[in-house]
């Protein structure tokens, strides 16, 4: 199988894709679109992703798909020696990821990526800040960690529905909460301080997915750091 994956490390779902290939050991060609200069618009890339954005596959050529759940689903699928922790053969272990995966589009991930927007990195995009809206997208993503801890790590595993590892859920929704390190250390800790089990959990999935999580993630610092934006 010939896999293009189009991707852009500053975008969580990108970094989950990227992350899972290379845990994976699968064979894939990591092709650069950068959202800061409106690559993910052109009407190139726009034949492989109509609706304009990362991430993206393409596969023998021919295949083209986007939405990371969906293309994270079908390369745990598709592709030989992906271990069955991260998508369970098992009906019932799989329904439990699909259901965390629906859950997390409009729930974590309208917190957390609209408030690292509204606070951060709109007028990187044109945009204006909106202090506003942020602080309901604040409290959407605080309710989101309450959820998460309330639900699904409840239990004495190290990861979601107290699984001893990780599942396409676990990296999908990890990936997403580390874009707040985006901000500033104070404001980072007063999001995540209260959440004990959501730290741990974080740690334990940079540890089962090293040294690849961290290889991908240093994309956020070098962009804090180009971008002045405060430590």
């Amino acid at each position: 199988m010939e896999l293009k994956v189009y991707v852009d490390r500053l975008s969580q779902p990108s970094r989950a894709i990227v992350i899972f290939c290379k845990v994976n050991k699968i064979d894939f060609e990591e092709v650069g679109i950068e959202l800061l200069k409106g690559q993910h618009l052109t009407p190139e890339f726009k034949e492989i992703n109509p609706m304009g954005k990362v991430p993206a596959i393409v596969v023998d050529g021919k295949f083209k798909l986007f939405e990371s759940h969906a293309i994270l689903i079908f390369l745990a699928s598709a592709c030989p020696g992906v271990a069955d922790h991260w998508y369970p053969a098992d009906p019932y272990r799989r329904a439990e990821i699909h259901s965390i995966l629906d859950w997390h589009h409009s729930n974590l991930r309208r917190g957390s990526a609209e408030f690292i927007q509204n606070t951060l990195v709109a007028p990187f995009f044109g945009r204006p800040l909106n202090p506003q809206a942020a602080v309901e997208n604040e409290k959407v993503l605080s309710s989101s960690l309450t959820k998460i801890e309330a639900l699904w790590l409840k239990e004495s595993g190290q990861f979601l529905h107290g699984s001893s590892q990780p599942s396409i859920a676990d990296l999908c929704l990890v990936c997403e909460i580390m874009q707040l390190e985006f901000l500033g250390e104070t404001d980072r800790n007063r999001i995540l301080g209260p959440f004990k089990k959501i730290q741990r959990w974080i740690e334990d999935t940079k540890n089962a997915t090293n040294p690849y999580f961290d290889e991908v993630h240093q994309s956020i610092f070098a962009a804090k750091a180009k971008l002045q934006m405060p430590s």
